[in-house]
């Protein structure tokens, strides 16, 4: 196959421990021909969304784990499958990438994540959809609904609707002194819309990555365990990644959302859950995939190479 992937700069990716570095790994351990696009070199003209791209030749090395072999402007329908693999921030520029992949979509691309869903999932606010996994959530912009919030619970977790890798969240009580500046700050003074959930003391326990492909769950997940000190088990805030077996709740979590997420075009997600509940669904470049394939053996990279293959064919 000739697979297409939009990515961040290459020089910026960490090839130890980056997911998308995974895939293509995979992929090219099979004979797979890889390309790198970078989401600005889209265009769209005479009914054509194309883009310059580097075909790489990917190796094992983490130092200099590709190198570029040639380049050229291709129109994506000409590419067996694109994956759309950049990190937010989730702007307008972000936005404008989904509509040019779904005009791609319209000419023949296959394209995953599917640019609609990407757009339609807000990776915090989707959790909405199934109220019977989260804990107690409040999405707000009023300050007077999100203090009366906090006054309710007395120990709540406050974040943007549209942050990453930890940043910008806030464990809020009571009676903290900066409780006033925190909501101002995270809302702009009540022009931009936050989200507030119960503390959940089993973070100490690990915020668990639980990644699905195709629907189906990697029967591992990535329990994220905050460093001494902090709220936020993010790896990219100093957390410590423990793979673990997935099982129980975690488990029913999985494969309950699974199938709904895949029949929308959802390839690659990655849940979020904290104790029993579930937090977030992560749709535009989960991670994790190569720590737990360290850590267990299991290789995620391979079983999503396994499902491109089986819908390239179909």
């Amino acid at each position: 196959m000739k697979l297409a992937f939009i990515l961040d700069p290459l020089d910026s990716l960490k090839a130890y421990k980056d997911s998308s570095v995974a895939m293509m790994r995979a992929a090219a351990a099979r004979g797979h021909e890889i390309w790198a696009i970078q989401r600005a070199a889209l265009t769209w003209r005479d009914a054509c969304v194309a883009a310059r791209a580097q075909r790489l030749k990917v190796g094992a090395d983490n130092t200099a784990w590709c190198a570029v072999v040639e380049e050229a402007v291709l129109p994506l329908t000409a590419y067996d499958a694109v994956l759309m693999r950049q990190d937010p921030p989730f702007d307008f520029e972000y936005v404008a990438a989904t509509w040019l992949l779904e005009r791609a979509e319209a000419e023949g691309a296959r394209i995953w994540n599917k640019p609609r869903s990407i757009r339609d999932h807000s990776e915090k606010v989707a959790i909405a959809e199934f109220p019977q996994f989260i804990p107690t959530t409040l999405i707000a912009r009023d300050p007077a609904d999100i203090h009366a919030f906090i006054d309710e619970l007395g120990d709540v977790i406050l974040k943007p609707l549209d942050g990453m890798g930890g940043s910008s969240i806030f464990r809020v009580l009571k009676d903290d002194p900066n409780r006033n500046v925190i909501v101002e700050t995270l809302t702009n003074f009540g022009v931009r819309s936050i989200m507030a959930q119960r503390y959940l003391p089993a973070i100490t326990q690990g915020d668990k990555r639980i990644l699905l492909i195709a629907g189906e769950p990697v029967p591992y997940c990535l329990a994220r365990i905050p460093k001494p000190g902090e709220t936020r088990g993010n790896l990219a805030t100093g957390g410590k990644g423990v793979a673990r077996p997935l099982l129980g709740r975690d488990r029913e979590i999985a494969e309950t959302l699974g199938p709904i997420l895949w029949a929308r075009g959802l390839l690659i997600v990655g849940l979020d859950v904290i104790g029993d509940c579930l937090t977030e669904i992560n749709v535009t470049s989960p991670t994790c995939f190569a720590e737990i394939a360290q850590q267990t053996r299991f290789d995620a990279a391979a079983m999503l190479v396994d499902a491109l293959e089986r819908e390239c064919r179909a």
